[in-house]
């Protein structure tokens, strides 16, 4: 038994130490010395120094770096050439674009934890706090969504001027050029609190801040281009939408077949003026339809040669398609010669601007490209670290905003809303959606957050910014879901007092646009991390591509070291349970034991299905999504447990804590088991399961006692409901959709000791009247209640009745506003 005891404690070593693979060599070498030993003293057994001189040997001559490179790594070479994908243009400048932040530590199976902890939050500045409680506090006010969905189809135009005049283009614009100059967080708060009231408002004032015209002049535009542009979309007098999308290039949108060739033609009256002729056809476009200024993006080609000798074009050319210069990007006026532009999509009744538009025989001079000659053939690697940027606040605060709204509201509606004498909040099986609403709202506020404070701080972490607008756009799903379950008949039935059904209807889009989430979640999440964030993947790809023996073998033994690392650590979590790790706080600490456990298994497991999988593993996309899951899911547990300590620790939040870091634990450990049963070599697999699991599943989703403790919160004023919706627009108003039934809320709760009174009255028999009215006012009369009481009790019920109130129609309203043939 002594060496398995040694070789549990060698393991242990190895893994908590995070050795390299020449000092882990040394403690395996110690510890087969003290096997062989031991057996020479029981049994005098020459096999067992047999073996020890001979692991000895081997283990010596890995450590001998001549040695290794002639005869291990320069065949590993060989095989790593033979058998590494081929990664397109387009796919390395994917990789280039961005870089790598904390999805990194969660690749590295030992993730930093003080690094993440002591990571200070941004903050909003005076001038965005008082934007936001000023210009866009105003703008929620001005907006009545059934009037914007179902009558007018539009924005009311004292809106798009409010829009413009308060330079809600602008936000991501710098001061200098007559912008707002607002950080990630204050860019995210706004649009946050607009998804809330109006998603076609919100839409509509995040997508000149997201991908499109602005940002690309910000970042690659010239000193002219910038100057003359950014003062006029800062203020509304030119309206940008920028053009991806086609018909036959979505979600591969590297592959648009839309054309330009360089020439040379009349422009402006001077003749022989370089340019670009340009054919496309685009869809999906928002803003499209009103946009003075249009971004687009095409493939460029040179067949005349016309760009050769360029010092400024710095493209390397494909030998086998040498007129090709590469994805480029163009600002062209939208009243140019040869553009149909103007028509209308109809997103699923929710009228924000958006239609397709066309380019014939479009002729533009070589200044109309975004940054000038020097980005012809860049326009790829600045789309994606745009919409990288983009997709980490845009849809994540809308999908965010939405959560809060209806977490607040729904959470209302079940406190008011009775059924058998009882509010339906108080079911259990009302409770499991609520919890999960509050939850899920809670953690989502969390990754927004933690991921903004990175895009503050100058991080871009494409992958991160991926699985962001995935989860979170899924999560909302799931809410409205939820939200639709709870509020039945009331959330179904459209109407100017329905707050909850253009959300319900608007859920595909935000699942399908900066990137489909099924495309998100199986190609890119993982499928660019393991490349990205993995700390030696990319030096051997590298390395093998520039025939670099000396820096593969380098990348390659340190990897080797790291997989035994990662391995040794697995098995001794899975003994331990990681309790020797010590980050956190006493009440977050066990989470941040079990994410470390969960992170050391992850990244063994990516590298078991890299070495088994290789290329192939880029296609097993279901394999790819299971792994996404895991990542992303980890990634949540990181940012809520920041988010909870960030916050102070608050008791009375912990139900949300638990519930977040549980589902999240358990939804992750679900994956992996899913990734065990499908990877390659089956024995091994489930080997490794054994090793890292051996005790079988340890992690729990939220239990029915959790389960209660948080959907409580909805139904019951806190601190805690507060600070959860904290940010949304939040009304009282008895004449708004939404503010209804928090009125409602607030004079049920009021009259909650009276409603007890009341019952029991009823209960005893001393009230014989028939209806709810009737029977205050004998009680009123028969002064078994007091006038106040009675007032409350009276009040409380008229507010839920509006709260309940579902809209009619006659058939000319019902008509009003329907869509012209």
């Amino acid at each position: 038994m002594l060496w398995i005891i040694l070789l549990f404690i060698a393991i242990g070593v190895i893994g908590y130490l995070r050795l390299n693979l020449n000092n882990a060599t040394w403690v395996l070498g110690g510890w087969l010395v003290i096997v062989a030993l031991s057996g020479s003293l029981h049994s005098n057994s020459w096999f067992l120094w047999l073996v020890w001189l001979t692991l000895l040997v081997i283990l010596t001559l890995i450590n001998l770096p001549h040695f290794r490179q002639k005869f291990l790594s320069k065949p590993a070479m060989k095989l790593l050439a033979a058998n590494l994908p081929k990664i397109s243009r387009t796919e390395q400048e994917a990789l280039d674009g961005g870089n790598v932040w904390w999805d990194a530590q969660l690749f590295s199976g030992k993730p930093d934890w003080d690094h993440l902890r002591e990571l200070s939050g941004s903050r909003l500045s005076e001038a965005e706090q008082a934007f936001l409680d000023g210009p866009v506090e105003q703008l929620c006010a001005m907006l009545d969504d059934w009037q914007i969905t179902h009558e007018l189809q539009d924005l009311p135009t004292k809106v798009w001027d409010y829009i413009k005049e308060q330079r809600f283009f602008g936000m991501i614009i710098p001061s200098e050029y007559g912008g707002l100059g607002f950080s990630a967080l204050a860019h995210s708060q706004v649009v946050m609190k607009l998804s809330g009231r109006s998603i076609t408002a919100a839409v509509t004032v995040m997508v000149p801040n997201s991908l499109g015209p602005g940002e690309l002049l910000i970042k690659y535009g010239t000193r002219q281009q910038k100057d003359f542009y950014l003062p006029r979309l800062a203020v509304g007098k030119d309206v940008p939408c920028f053009a991806l999308t086609g018909p036959e290039a979505g979600s591969d949108a590297g592959s648009i077949p839309d054309i330009g060739i360089v020439c040379r033609a009349e422009f402006n009256g001077k003749p022989d003026v370089l340019g670009i002729r340009l054919n496309w056809e685009k869809r999906y476009i928002t803003l499209g339809p009103i946009a003075t200024l249009l971004g687009l993006a095409f493939q460029l080609y040179d067949p005349d040669g016309l760009l050769d000798g360029n010092k400024q074009v710095d493209v390397e050319r494909d030998p086998e398609n040498p007129d090709y210069i590469g994805i480029t990007v163009a600002l062209i006026p939208t009243d140019t010669p040869g553009i149909d532009i103007g028509k209308r999509h109809f997103p699923l009744n929710n009228p924000f601007q958006n239609g397709p538009n066309w380019g014939e025989d479009v002729f533009i001079p070589m200044d109309w490209i975004i940054g000038g000659e020097a980005q012809l053939g860049k326009g790829w690697r600045m789309l994606v670290e745009c919409l990288g940027e983009g997709r980490g606040i845009s849809l994540p605060a809308l999908s965010t905003g939405a959560a809060k709204m209806l977490s607040r509201y729904t959470g209302a509606y079940a406190r008011v809303r009775k059924q058998f004498g009882v509010p339906i909040g108080q079911f259990e099986g009302i409770e499991e959606p609520l919890a999960n609403m509050q939850g899920n709202t809670y953690l989502m506020d969390a990754a927004r957050k933690l991921t903004v404070t990175a895009l503050d701080q100058g991080q871009r972490p494409a992958v991160i910014t991926a699985l962001l607008k995935y989860q979170l756009t899924e999560r909302m799903r799931k809410i409205i879901n939820d939200a639709m379950d709870i509020q039945g008949g009331s959330g179904i039935c459209l109407g100017p007092s329905n707050f909850i059904g253009r959300g319900y209807q608007a859920i595909p889009v935000a699942i399908t646009v900066e990137g489909a989430n099924i495309l998100t979640r199986s190609l890119i999440v993982f499928g660019q991390g393991a490349i990205r964030c993995h700390p030696y993947l990319l030096k051997e790809m590298k390395a093998t591509k520039d025939n670099n023996l000396e820096a593969l073998d380098k990348a390659l033994f340190a990897h080797i070291g790291f997989v035994i690392s990662n391995l040794s650590r697995s098995i001794w979590f899975g003994l331990t349970n990681a309790i020797f790790e010590v980050p956190g706080t006493p009440l977050t600490r066990s989470y941040y034991r079990r994410l470390t456990r969960l992170s050391a298994g992850f990244a063994l497991l990516s590298d078991y299905a890299l070495l088994t999988l290789g290329g192939n593993l880029k296609r097993r996309e279901r394999l790819s999504g299971r792994f996404a899951d895991i990542l992303s899911n980890m990634y949540l547990c990181s940012a809520t447990l920041k988010h909870f300590e960030d916050q102070g620790e608050p008791e009375s939040d912990l139900p949300l804590l638990h519930y977040a870091c549980q589902q999240t634990m358990h939804d992750a450990q679900q994956a992996m088991l899913a990734v065990f049963y499908n990877l390659p070599f089956s024995p091994i697999a489930k080997t490794l399961r054994a090793l890292m699991f051996p005790f079988g599943k340890p992690y729990a989703p939220p239990s029915d006692k959790l389960i209660h403790q948080v959907a409580k919160l909805a139904l019951e004023p806190s601190s805690t409901r507060d600070r959860l919706t904290e940010g949304a627009y939040l009304s009282d108003d008895p004449a708004d959709p939404a503010g209804r039934v928090e009125y409602a809320f607030k004079q049920t709760i009021a009259a909650e000791q009276a409603e007890k009174k009341f019952k029991q009255l009823h209960k005893q028999g001393k009230l014989k009247s028939r209806t709810h009215t009737e029977r205050i006012k004998e009680a009123m009369q028969n002064s078994l209640i007091s006038k106040e009481e009675g007032e409350q009790l009276y009040t409380s019920w008229l507010a839920m009745r509006d709260a309940i109130r579902v809209d009619s129609f006659n058939e000319e309203e019902f008509m009003r506003g329907g869509l012209k043939k």
